[in-house]
This record gives C-alpha cells, sequence and structure tokens, in this order.
C-alpha cells in the first residue's frame, strides 16, 4: 500500500475489481472521467459506462432510471456539481424513489485546492444528510473508502459517498475492521474525545499524539458514516470523557459536527467544540495552506481540546 493515495484513486480502483464479480453494476460521469478516476471502469467495461457529458442533472436523473430497472449505479462528478447542481433530481428522483444510485462524488472540501471557491464544496454532507434514507459515508483514506464502497454497492439503496482530490496519508491497514454505520476508536483516552471524518481523521490522531506528551489523554474516533451515524459510539465517549471536539473538511454548520450534537444534546449533553470551515467560502491555493488558514489541521485541534478542557 502507498504511503499516501487519494480517497478518489482507491475509488477508481475499486470500481474495477466491483465490475468483475457484480454484471449489473454501471458506472456514469459527467465528463470529468479522468478527474473522479472511473475512466479506467470505462475502459474496462465500455458497455457499462456512460459519460453523460457536462449535464449533472441529466446524469442522476438518468441513473435513478438505471437503478430502477435493476441495475447498481455509481455515478460521479465533482461534490460541488453533484450536491449543489443535482440536488432537485437527488432528492426526488434518486431519494424519494430510494433508488439504488451511489453519489460518488469527488473533489470535496478545501483540498481542491487551485480550483478555488466555486469548487469547493463544505455543504455537500449538510444536504445530503437532510434527504429521507440517504446513506452518507466520508472515508479517511484509501483503505476505508475501498472497504466502504465495497459495502455501499452491496447495500440497497441511495448513498453519497464523499472522494478527495489530494493524496493523504494511508491510516489503516487492509485488515482493519471497517463497517458502515460502526464508528472506528482508533485511539483511546479518558480525559477528551475527538470526532473526525474524512482527512481529518489523521490531523485527530496526529493532534492527539502531541497532546499526549502534555499529559491530556485523547480519544479518537472515526465516524466515517455520518449517516446512520453511531450514536452509542457518541454517546460513549460524552459518558466516559465529558468533552467532545469534532473535527471535519467541511462547514461547521450543517455537517460532522452538528450531527454529533444532535445525538449529544439529547442523549449524554457535554462541553463541545467544532473544527471545520467556519461558515465561509474558501480560496484558490495549495491544500496544505488552505487547511492552515481556513483552520483545519491538527494544530487547530490541539487549540480546540485545550479550550473545550478549559470551559
Amino acid at each position: 500500500m502507498a504511503d499516501k493515495m487519494a480517497t478518489r484513486q482507491a475509488y477508481g480502483k475499486a470500481l474495477v475489481e466491483l465490475g468483475a464479480k457484480k454484471p449489473e453494476l454501471v458506472v456514469m460521469d459527467a465528463d470529468l472521467s479522468k478527474s473522479t478516476m472511473t475512466a479506467e471502469f470505462g475502459k474496462t467495461y465500455p458497455e457499462r459506462f456512460f459519460n453523460m457529458g457536462i449535464a449533472e442533472q441529466n446524469l442522476y436523473g438518468a441513473a435513478a432510471g438505471l437503478a430502477l430497472s435493476g441495475k447498481v449505479v455509481c455515478a460521479s462528478t465533482f461534490a460541488m456539481f453533484a450536491t449543489g447542481r443535482a440536488f432537485e433530481i437527488i432528492r426526488n428522483s434518486i431519494g424519494y424513489t430510494k433508488a439504488n444510485v451511489k453519489i460518488c462524488a469527488t473533489h470535496a472540501g478545501i483540498t481542491v485546492g487551485e480550483d478555488g471557491a466555486s469548487h469547493q464544496t463544505f455543504e455537500d454532507i449538510a444536504l445530503m444528510r437532510t434527504i429521507p434514507g440517504m446513506t452518507v459515508i466520508n472515508p479517511s483514506d484509501g483503505v476505508s473508502a475501498k472497504k466502504l464502497l465495497e459495502q455501499a454497492v452491496e447495500m440497497y439503496g441511495p448513498c453519497y459517498v464523499r472522494l478527495g482530490r489530494a493524496a493523504v496519508p494511508v491510516f489503516y491497514d487492509e485488515s482493519a475492521d471497517i463497517t458502515l454505520g460502526r464508528a472506528n476508536t482508533i485511539r483511546e483516552g479518558k480525559d477528551v474525545t475527538v470526532i473526525a471524518t474524512g482527512i481529518m481523521v489523521n490531523e485527530a490522531f496526529i493532534a492527539a499524539e502531541k497532546l499526549a506528551e502534555e499529559g491530556i489523554d485523547v480519544r479518537v474516533i472515526d465516524i466515517h458514516t455520518i449517516k446512520p451515524i453511531d450514536s452509542d459510539a457518541i454517546i460513549k465517549a460524552a459518558e466516559e470523557t465529558k468533552a467532545i471536539v469534532t473535527a471535519e473538511e467541511h462547514s461547521i454548520v450543517g455537517g460532522l459536527g452538528s450531527a454529533v450534537a444532535e445525538v449529544v444534546v439529547k442523549s449524554a449533553p457535554v462541553r463541545m467544540a467544532m473544527v471545520g470551515q467556519q461558515d465561509t467560502y474558501g480560496e484558490s491555493g495549495k491544500p496544505d495552506q488552505l487547511k492552515e488558514k481556513y483552520g483545519m489541521t491538527s494544530a487547530d485541534i490541539i487549540n480546540a481540546v485545550k479550550s473545550v478542557l478549559q470551559r
């Protein structure tokens, strides 16, 4: 396994493997197959690959039709165009009909980098988790992306799978038990819990290791399935550590932080802080520089942990 891999790369490789196992699998794209990494599936299984052009609403409408005809469909474009431009089609044609479509959206979050504010979507998790019956998945690395995609394809019903552009550290090994709907506790701790998703899981682990040097014992949980969320893991963490920090490459409005807060406020109220995009647009720049400017690094998690413990 490479030291670094973009989750979109893992997605592209997994599609080819799944195509051999599932003859009913169809892959669709909106003229971005080289970027979304669906191109290799198209070369391998050209009769099951459809480039729908720069027409995202048509892409997801057609995907719904194919799914309701008995196919399993993975339909890809950039997250901004999937959840933004095609939201109404996804809501009514896929969500309402419970169509077996996997909306596999790449280039999410600030790490789109140089493409700038128009392409950096921080709203996609919020939008997708409002759709009744929609499973929302945000893998942290290449291994979890592959394992979660395989499970998403095997389950029946609509899924949103959030994938990134930039290469990120491969955190899990191939033997890791990563199950849809069940959080992974990747570090035990008793003083505070950091609940992270996507690329922020690695940042949370780095933060926890640094905080340990200062005598602060941090539990780290990977919530890769935003919906249905693992309420039991969250409540257990709240009861045992008495403070929670969430970390996401997404707006703090409506994303992981909001989802965790909804569980906490009903079942185990504790002090909370949220690391993520602070209700602003992004800008063009290098991914690491943007993460630092907009407060989505291990250093920001460390500051949030110290702040919440002092309250």
